[in-house]
């Protein structure tokens, strides 16, 4: 059996990767028997529930304790499904890994790059993405995109321009430094070029030919 591959989806916070994740994972369950697509932090119940801590607006917590929040969760994920799915050869594609950690506490917070990779090289022991797929947006359109979803802001969310514009010019910075993992794809444009660019971008990891079945989101 061959090894399974995780396909990480990264960027700004309206951006549209939970849009662009689940029109992947349509096109992927037709070139891979096992496709699985999950989200950070979450995925499990443990993570589930830090989520749930970690979004939550009326919560105070400092950016140590968030960066440790997210790595904790990003630990039980990596022990209860994704090392198992990729052992059994699947194609794991998930919303946000630690990339996103090493830009929001790592730059947004101001804790360090290198900190932050610290602690989620112990949280995710040897996994690590065969390609990132990084969604470049204005982070102003980010914002109005989100306020266009009507939804209540999590905790997250409701931090200013320079949180935002600090993240953005981190994941830019981690793209130079890693351009065979991380492919920029523009978030500006309609979702049906962007699904495109990133089918693309993943072509090289693909299996040639159609799939009989998939596993669906969770």
């Amino acid at each position: 059996m061959s090894a399974g591959r995780l396909i990480t989806i990264e960027g700004l916070d309206g951006a549209g990767k939970s849009t662009l994740a689940q029109a992947l994972h349509g096109e992927l369950a037709k070139r891979a028997a096992r496709v699985e697509l999950l989200r950070e932090p979450g995925g499990v119940e443990v993570s589930e529930r830090i989520r749930a801590l970690v979004k939550d607006p009326a919560l105070e917590v400092s950016p140590r304790a968030e960066a440790l929040l997210y790595a904790a969760a990003r630990a039980q994920l990596c022990e209860e499904r994704i090392a198992p799915l990729l052992a059994a050869g699947a194609f794991v594609l998930l919303d946000r890994f630690v990339d996103s950690s090493l830009a929001y506490q790592g730059a947004g917070r101001g804790l360090g790059v290198v900190a932050v990779r610290a602690i989620n090289d112990f949280a995710t022991g040897p996994i690590a993405p065969a390609r990132t797929l990084l969604l470049r947006i204005e982070p102003a359109l980010g914002r109005l995109r989100l306020h266009e979803r009507a939804e209540q802001p999590d905790r997250l969310e409701q931090e200013g321009e320079e949180f935002f514009a600090a993240i953005a010019a981190a994941y830019e910075e981690l793209a130079r430094a890693e351009p065979q993992r991380i492919r920029v794809i523009d978030a500006g444009q309609p979702p049906a070029r962007v699904l495109a660019d990133a089918l693309a971008a993943l072509e090289d990891l693909l299996p040639a030919g159609p799939a009989p079945s998939s596993i669906g989101p969770r």
